[in-house]
Formats: structure tokens, sequence, C-alpha cells
């Protein structure tokens, strides 16, 4: 009975082993790599040379590096209340009880599969082209051509657009959670004179709130690592305009070979993204209603 027990234990951590091999493979080894070649002078072609902390010195007095990390900062702030925002106004509305509310659930959860293709990119490039179909519909109603992707401000906004766009996800993320809300608490509600803006504000926001918590958190990290929009629409571009601290990241390390210097990038933006999490987390017992633990 014993021996039987042993060999289930071993067939198990057996079964485990290629997931430990592809973790220690391709995340913990790349982790703790990156971290020690941000402390030195490393590129493919050299033997790595201890530096301390010159390359962290060098990002932070670039003005153009931090040029870079406050436009990140600008983009994962717009983007992540626009999409939740528009992600929690068609759930609401999807929430209703209409005819075929699973084929539009469908519809609008396709740009989150597709959002981040080549084709897409490309699709949105030919969009917001001079002559492109965006100009033509504005065309109609008397407004002259805008280069949107040869300006700094047009050219932001367009992935900005295109990731607001793929709100497909925290949507359905919400529609699952608006659907939990009791009927019941509405109609008391409704009898006591309450509007539904109100009802909106003092029962569904609440209830909801963890899920609001979820999706923020989520869509903050995620948009702090952006990197397909820039690289397929823009290349960063016009003047550096659409440059996140993925894309330098990736400037660095592929075109330039700057290992160390992009390691340190990444280790700067990690910290950044591990500092505004843990502050989320903290703040979640001030607005974040948990029922099963006396409301927080």
């Amino acid at each position: 009975m014993k021996q039987t027990y042993s060999r289930k234990k071993y067939a198990g951590l057996l079964l485990l082993l290629p997931w430990w091999i592809g973790f220690i493979g391709f995340k913990l080894y790349p982790f703790i790599s990156s971290l020690v070649y941000s402390f030195h002078d490393y590129n493919l072609f050299k033997t790595p040379k201890f530096i301390g902390l010159e390359n962290y010195i060098s990002i932070l007095t670039d003005a153009s590096v931090m040029k870079v990390f406050a436009t990140t900062f600008k983009y994962a702030f717009l983007t992540v209340p626009l999409e939740l925002g528009f992600a929690l106004f068609i759930a609401y509305i999807l929430n209703f009880k209409i005819r075929g509310v699973n084929f539009f659930r469908t519809i609008y959860y396709i740009p989150s599969i597709l959002g981040g293709s080549v084709s897409i990119a490309v699709l949105w490039r030919f969009l917001f082209k001079t002559d492109g179909l965006i100009n033509m519909i504005l065309g109609k109603f008397g407004v002259a051509p805008f280069n949107w992707l040869g300006s700094t401000s047009g050219a932001f906004w367009v992935i900005v657009l295109l990731k607001v766009w793929q709100f497909g996800s925290p949507m359905v993320i919400f529609l699952a959670a608006l659907k939990s809300v009791p009927e019941d608490l509405y109609e008391a509600a409704s009898l006591d004179g309450a509007t539904k803006l109100r009802q909106f504000v003092k029962i569904t926001l609440p209830l909801i709130s963890p899920m609001v918590f979820y999706n923020f958190v989520t869509q903050l990290c995620n948009k702090f690592q952006e990197f397909n929009g820039p690289y397929i629409i823009t290349q960063g571009g016009p003047l550096r305009s659409t440059t996140l601290v993925s894309l330098l990241v990736y400037n660095n390390a592929f075109k330039s070979y700057d290992m160390g210097y992009a390691s340190a990038i990444a280790w700067l933006l990690f910290i950044i993204i591990m500092t505004f999490t843990a502050v989320a987390f903290i703040s979640q017992k001030y607005w974040v209603y948990y029922s099963d633990e006396d409301g927080r």
C-alpha cells in the first residue's frame, strides 16, 4: 500500500516536470539574469562588465528616456479609464433582456481576440491615413483631412483608440458581475423612489466593485507593457511621441544590442508596475465591497 502511494506521488511530480522546466527556463532564469545584466555593460558581442548602478543613473538623468516614461504614464492613465468606462457601458446595455444578446456579446468580444494581430494593425493604419476611411467620413461633415499618423498628438490618439477598441475582455467580466446583482435590490430601490442613476451608483457599482478592481489592476499592468500597437502602427513615431517603455526596451535590446541598459529600463518598469499594483491593493479596503467579509 505504501509503495503504491509512493508511485502515485512520483507520478504527480513527473506530470508537473514539464511545467517546472518551462517555468525555470522561460520565466525564472530570464527574470534573474535580466536583473544581473542591469548592473553590467553588456551587449551580444562582448563579455559583460560590471558597472554597478551606472545604467540606472544614466536612465534617470536622460531627458529623452524620462519623456518615454511620461508618455507611457499618459498612455496608461488615459487608456484604462476610457476602456473600462466603455466596457462597463456596453456591458450595462447587454445586461438588459434583448433579442440576440449572445450574438452581440460575441461581436463585441472579437476586437479583444484580433486587436493584437498584424492584420488589424495594418487595417488601423489604412483607416487613419490621410486618404483613409476616417478622413473620408469626416470630409462628409466638412472637416478637412487630418494627418493622424504624421502628427504627434494624432498618432498618440490612434494607439489609444486601438487599445480602447479592444474592450471585450473587461466587458465580459463586467457583464458576468452585473448578472450576479440581485433583482430584488433594484425593485426595493424603485419602490423607495430611487432613479436609475441613483440605483447604479448606490447598488450596482458597490456590488460589482471587486470586478472593477480586478479589471483596473489587470488592465493597468497590461497598458504599462503595451508593445504591439506602437511597434506595428507608428514604430514609436513621429518624434518618439508614441514610443512607450516596452518599445524602448526592444529598441535598446535588439537594435542597439545594449542588453544591460535595456534590462535596467525593464526593471524600472517592473518596479513602477509593482508600486501601482501595491497601492491599488492597499486602497481597495476603502472602495471595494466584499459581501462575504462584512462588506470589506
